[in-house]
This record gives structure tokens, sequence and C-alpha cells, in this order.
């Protein structure tokens, strides 16, 4: 079934490439090659796809990212580097399928003035990341690349779902995020990480946090209370005794 459903997808594909030159058709070039492109995901993806929504453009994906980096890292070891390379960027496709909350992100701040009512819909957004980053298991490091390199979506998707799951965590990460942050939003959230892992963390590692509250607070937070309250709270969680 996945080669015939691969070869009807590139036969579908390749005449929409072919009509896009041939014919002045735009619509049934497009339906061509959505419909080859589509054919081709459900042929490669197979049996990782639990259902497909054409409008919606989503797939629900039964096996999850971290399961397919496992199974990588078992066979490099195993010596089939081309293999194992081919299943990183699979699992690396997985991962996407928390794309769609970093651009529900995206497109709430881009369209909704700041304030309370602004706010509130991006902590929904929250919300779901946490639920996912706690659901589902997700490779560390990928998520550490989105804190890291990713988009301001990508980011505030990281920081939820290490809030979530302390196995991804990214201490170094999470202190750039409160340094330097893209925004006052993530900077709480990275500020409500670092309260989390507070308990994990070495004398010089406190030492270190407390050193970049106390700079950003003059810098960075103006009157903005939520953030003041909670930079209060982690100073004075820093100053109890090491576990």
């Amino acid at each position: 079934m996945r080669l015939l459903l691969g070869g009807l997808g590139v036969g579908s594909f390749t005449a929409g490439v072919l009509a896009v030159f041939a014919t002045e058709n735009g619509t049934g070039s497009g339906v061509l090659l959505g419909f080859g492109g589509i054919l081709i995901v459900l042929a490669l993806l197979g049996n990782h796809i639990d259902s497909f929504e054409f409008g919606g453009a989503k797939l629900r994906l039964r096996a999850s990212a971290a399961q397919m980096f496992a199974l990588a890292e078992e066979t490099e070891r195993r010596g089939d580097l081309v293999e194992a390379d081919r299943l990183r960027a699979q699992a690396r496709a997985l991962l996407d399928a928390a794309g769609p909350i970093a651009d529900h992100y995206r497109s709430l701040r881009e369209s909704m003035p700041s304030g309370a009512a602004r706010t509130d819909a991006l902590e929904r957004v929250v919300a779901r990341a946490r639920r996912l980053g706690a659901e589902q298991a997700f490779d560390a490091a990928e998520v550490a690349r989105w804190l890291r390199e990713g988009t301001d979506g990508q980011r505030i998707t990281a920081l939820a779902m290490m809030q979530a799951r302390p196995e991804l965590w990214d201490v170094d990460a999470a202190f750039a995020a409160i340094e330097d942050p893209r925004s006052a939003f993530e900077q709480f959230h990275a500020m409500l990480l670092a309260l989390h892992l507070i308990e994990s963390l070495d004398p010089a590692r406190r030492r270190q946090l407390a050193g970049i509250i106390r700079r950003v607070r003059g810098q960075r937070f103006g009157e903005d209370e939520d953030r003041w309250q909670l930079s209060e709270e982690i100073l004075q969680r820093l100053e109890d005794p090491v576990p």
C-alpha cells in the first residue's frame, strides 16, 4: 500500500510540475502538486500517521520524536550511519508537531495589541505547549536548539516544554533567555523555568543566576510587577541552603 501511494504521489506531483510549464491552468496544477505531496507524505510516514486533516494541514503522529532519536542512536551503534541519519531527520520532522503552537504564538503577538487580553491569550498557548511537553517525549537537544536558535514562537514553546519536563532542561539556554530575551513575556517564562530548576543548581550556578537576576531587574523590568515579584521569589529561593 505504501509503495502504491508513493507511486501515485510521485506521478501526481510530476504531472503537476509539468502542468505548471505546459498549461495555463494554475488551479489544476496546484491541485496535482498538493495531492501528490500528500500521497508522498503518507507513503513515507506510513504507520507513524494516526490521522490526516487536509483542510487544516495537520498530521497527528503516533510515534514520538524521542523514540525515533533513540532508535537512531541504537542504529548508529550497530554501524549503520546512513540509516541513523535518516531516522534523525525523520525525528526532527516529528518534532515539528509542536510547530502549530509556535505559529499560534507568533500570530497572536502580531495581531493583538499589547495588554491583559493578549497576555491571557499567550498564556493559553504556553499551557498547550506545557501539555505537549508533559504528554509526549521529545529529544532534549532539539528542544534546546529551539530555545537557542529558534523563532520567538519556538523559543516560548521550548521554555514551556522545559517547565513541564525536567529531562529537557538546558541551564545555559534558560539563563541566556533571562539575560537577553526577545520579549518581556519570554523573560517571565525563562525566569519561571529558572525557579523550577533552582534545586538542581550547584553553588556556582546559583551565584550565576542571582547575578543575572539582579542585573536584569535594573535594566529591563521597569514597572512590571509580575516579573519583579518573580525575581524576588527566585532570589529568596537562592538564599536557601543547597540541598
